[in-house]
């Protein structure tokens, strides 16, 4: 079960972590996807902090289990507002999407059957 749990939560940290690198720098996809999805620009860098806190409190949960699980569970619900966002805008390009939500969901899952077991 170990490995599992270490394996999406390092998966989870490392795509959330770019993404997050990605909002931060300025890259242009994050500011495309906000025009797509109507949000401001200035949203993004804001957005991309609220992903690198997730991503790293991932990290953290390996040394405080309660910060990961509340981690995970936060970056699910970041993603469940995405969806949101992309349904408001008739935006259902929802690929990318899908995977951030995927592996945030696997990520919780597995941190709550982990710690559950131990």
């Amino acid at each position: 079960m170990f490995a599992l749990y270490l394996t999406v939560t390092l998966l989870a940290s490392a795509l959330n972590g770019s993404a997050a690198v990605a909002n931060l720098i300025g890259h242009e996809y994050p500011k495309t996807e906000a025009d797509r999805n109507r949000i401001p620009r200035s949203w993004v860098r804001p957005l991309g902090m609220l992903l690198g806190a997730g991503a790293l409190g991932l990290l953290a949960g390996f040394v405080v289990p309660v910060v990961g699980t509340l981690a995970a569970a936060g970056l699910v619900l970041y993603f469940l507002c995405a969806l949101g966002a992309h349904v408001r805008a008739g935006n259902f390009r929802l690929g990318a999407w899908a995977l951030f939500f995927g592996l945030a969901l696997a990520a919780l899952a597995v941190n709550l059957a982990y710690h559950r077991g131990a």
